[in-house]
This record gives C-alpha cells, sequence and structure tokens, in this order.
C-alpha cells in the first residue's frame, strides 16, 4: 500500500489530537503525591482507558501497582496468526518546576511559533496520542494488521519501578513479538532516529558526620572539621580536572561509534553560556552515550540567607551516576559507594545509602522490526534515512522488558527531539513530528506485519 492514504488520514486527524493533547496535558499527572493531588493522575489514567475504549480496545484495566500509582493496560486484537506488538508510553510528567517562569501555563497546551507547549507535551503525552494516531489511521486504511497491546505508565518519571514489578508479578501481561516504546525521540528535528542504547543509573544518598553539633567559627574554626568541607572534597573527588568522572575502579574510554553529536550543535541545544569549556574528553556522542556521568543532584546545607558563622557538623548530598551500556549498574553503585568512603577526609563518619538504580540498555539492531521501522521512518520523512543514537537518560522498564521477553524486539522512538526541552520550562512539541511519527509508526506495523 502506497503511505499516501496513511499519511493523508494523520493528516485529516491532527486538530483532533491537537484536542484530546490539550485535554491530557491539562491533567498535573505528577506521580509525587505530597506535591500534586493523586485525583490529577487518576484523571489522566482514566482519559487513556476512555481513549483506549473508544478505539476497540478490550480488557482495559487501570493496574494498581505497587508503587501506589496506576498504569493503563488494553488489547486490541487483530487478525489470525498475527503477530504481537506492545506500545508503551507514560501519563506522568515531571513537576512543572518554577511556574512563573514558563512562557504559557504549564498545563495548559499552548501554540506558539509552530509548536505546542505544555508539561508532558512531548514526554510522554505526546507519545500516547502518537499510538493512537497510527491505530485510528489503520483502522481507516485496512485495519491494524497486528495484534496490539498499550500500557501506559504511570509513575515513569519518578523511578518508583511500580510497573516493572507489576510486569515481574504478572509476566504473561505484556508478553508481545515486539515492543515499540514512545518516550525517546529523534535527534533532530526531521530527522528520523531510533535509540539503540541507554545509560542506566544510580542514585546514592551521602551524609558526612564529624561533630556532635555546629560550632562557632571564629572560636573553633581551623581546627575544627567541616562536615560541609569534607562533603566538598568527595564531591571534587568525582571529576578530573577535564571534568571527566572518575570513580575508581570505573572505565571512561567508551568510544561510541554511531550517529555523532556536534559540538556547535550540543552547545547550542545545552544552552551552554559563552566561553563555558564542555566538560570531559572525546567526542560528545562518546560522553553523553557511552560513558558514565556523575551529577551532584542536590545538597544539604545552610542556605546563604540566614547563614552563621559556624562550622558544620553535617552536610548530605544526592548523588546520580549514569552508567553506560556494558556496566552493570549494582556493581557501579558498590564502586561508587566505595569511592566515597575511601575519599572522605579527616576520618570524617560517611554513610551511603542507594535510593534508586535502573540498568542500561543495548538494543539488538540487526533484527527484522528494525529493518521494517527503517523502511517505514524512510518513507514517513521523504530523503531522510533512519539514524541510529543514543541516550543519556534512562527507562528501567527496557530492561525488565528484555529480561522477561528475551525474544522480543524492541524499539525506542518518540517525541523528545532536542527543541522539545523536556524536563525543563517550556516543554513542547512538534506537530510535525507527530504527524510524521504517528505516520511511520502505522507503517511500521503494516510492514511488520507483512514479514
Amino acid at each position: 500500500m502506497s503511505p499516501d492514504p496513511i499519511a493523508e488520514t494523520v493528516a485529516s486527524l491532527m486538530p483532533k489530537a491537537k484536542a484530546e493533547l490539550t485535554e491530557l496535558v491539562a491533567f498535573k499527572s505528577v506521580a509525587d503525591f505530597d506535591q500534586f493531588p493523586r485525583s490529577e493522575s487518576e484523571a489522566a489514567a482514566n482519559w487513556v482507558a476512555d481513549a483506549l475504549r473508544a478505539e476497540g480496545f478490550q480488557d482495559v484495566a487501570l493496574l494498581d501497582t505497587p508503587d501506589g500509582t496506576q498504569s493503563v493496560y488494553g488489547l486490541l486484537p487483530g487478525p489470525e496468526g498475527a503477530p504481537t506488538v506492545l506500545l508503551y508510553a507514560h501519563y506522568d510528567v515531571q513537576p512543572p518546576l518554577d511556574e512563573t517562569a514558563w512562557t504559557s501555563p504549564p498545563f495548559e497546551l499552548t501554540e506558539r511559533d509552530g509548536r505546542w507547549y505544555g508539561r508532558g507535551s512531548a514526554d510522554c503525552k505526546g507519545g500516547v496520542l502518537m499510538h493512537l494516531l497510527a491505530l485510528r489511521a489503520l483502522k481507516a486504511n485496512g485495519g491494524v494488521p497486528v495484534t496490539v497491546k498499550v500500557i501506559a505508565e504511570g509513575s515513569e518519571e519518578q523511578g518508583t519501578g511500580g510497573l516493572e514489578r507489576y510486569a515481574e508479578e504478572h509476566p504473561d501481561l505484556l508478553t508481545a513479538d515486539t515492543i515499540v516504546i514512545g518516550d525517546a525521540g529523534n535527534f533532530r528535528v526531521g530527522l528520523p532516529t531510533v535509540t539503540a542504547t541507554l545509560r542506566g543509573m544510580t542514585l546514592v544518598r551521602v551524609r558526612v558526620d564529624t561533630l556532635e553539633g555546629n560550632l562557632h567559627s571564629g572560636q573553633f574554626g581551623g581546627a575544627a572539621p567541616d562536615a560541609l568541607a569534607a562533603l566538598v572534597r568527595v564531591l571534587d573527588s568525582l571529576r578530573a580536572e577535564d571534568g571527566s568522572t572518575t570513580v575508581d575502579g570505573l572505565t571512561g574510554d567508551e568510544v561510541w561509534d554511531g550517529l555523532q553529536y556536534e559540538e556547535d550543535d550540543f552547545r547550542k541545544d545545552a544552552k551552554v553560556l559563552d566561553g563555558v569549556r564542555l566538560v570531559g574528553k572525546g567526542t560528545v556522542a562518546d560522553r553523553i552515550w557511552a560513558r558514565p556521568a556523575v551529577t551532584v543532584l542536590g545538597i544539604d546545607c545552610p542556605p546563604v540567607v540566614g547563614a552563621t558563622p559556624s562550622v558544620q557538623a553535617a552536610a548530605r548530598a544526592l548523588i546520580s551516576l549514569r552508567v553506560p551500556p556494558g556496566v552493570d549498574a549494582a556493581e557501579a553503585t558498590k564502586l561508587l559507594q566505595a569511592h566515597v568512603e575511601a575519599h572522605t577526609p579527616w576520618g570524617a563518619q560517611v554513610t551511603t545509602e542507594q535510593i534508586g538504580q535502573g540498568q542500561p540498555f543495548r538494543a539488538d539492531t540487526t533484527s527484522p522490526a528494525y529493518a521494517a521501522m527503517a523502511e517505514a521512518m524512510g518513507e514517513a520523512y521523504p530523503g531522510e534515512e533512519m539514524q541510529y543514537a543514543g541516550q543519556g537518560g534512562s527507562i528501567p522498564l527496557c530492561n525488565t522488558l528484555a529480561a522477561l521477553y528475551p525474544r522480543a524486539e524492541i524499539l525506542l522512538i518518540g517525541l523528545s527531539e532536542p527543541e522539545a526541552q523536556i524536563h525543563a520550562v517550556d516543554e513542547s512539541v512538534s506537530p510535525q513530528e507527530l504527524e510524521r511519527l504517528s505516520v511511520a509508526e502505522a507503517l511500521f506495523l503494516q510492514k511488520y506485519a507483512a514479514n
């Protein structure tokens, strides 16, 4: 079948898609119920469930996952003997950060300069709409040629692992021949891309104690061990002079041999200030896709406003370590904890606590599903070939699914290209990307079924 009917159908459905995304973005579905009402997430889950029922899905259910959130499941049977494809997205979102810094309200989808702005518009409520558009286009052009399962997660951004544990407890539920994770993105707007690798991560909380209580810095400073200064020394030990991550026992010389990320493009995407150098060595792709990266996420210490002249008795930090494919996240956690303990100065007491972990992921790009997706993307993006890129972020569910279903092919696509500014102020989605990727997904399902 020519791609034109599919493309024409998706184009005709875009006004409805915008209206639906407006409704979905309006839900403040942040799965941190200390900050946002649980009812907002539940309403978003029900919206997704209703949308699946409207498309003829069976067995639609709100799954109560062990972390206290809900994932939405539905089954759309295909022709007898057809392969099964699992489509994944998540409806939960990151907090909006400073709402006053947004150009338009974060939970109101707003069109501006050819893009649609709103929290979750790209990550990943737009992914929910991408799946719906692809299925609607197929239904209007001969039917859906595969059995489709949809799973929309309710706590991906929190990393609390609810869906992973639920899937492990119900291993037959999500079984599929191929899994399409709609939570990645093109390398550039207009450049079709599949994400072939994901870095894993570990989160470690560090506490340093040196005194029974704070002391007057004039009376005791100079001899009394300062816990905050000790913590600063520990954190500094995690970086070399050039900014490279240096965790004892963890190598950092891996090379990325796929699509490259030009430094000038990266500086622009990352909005690096003039005159500020990038950290690390090797290519940008090496640094963000193939090597470990440590980030200090937060420090507990007195704020500048209201600070007193005191030697600090205790200080804490939260450290994130991104782990490249080929490295076990559990082993990396042990190395990070050992490094912190070894580099804590002055005999200060130090404790480390792991509070989160996800394994890295590497896809098999030689599989038939990848060949079908390459053909589909080439038709949806005329004149462009599908590219393979890495992603520095983590999607722990990928490894859970890969472990549960080792024969399943896993592809990662989505709407989170650099201009989308996911997790940041003024997140947005390109409606052109939503349209083209929906066409690509529909064509992929046709071509995959024909194999």
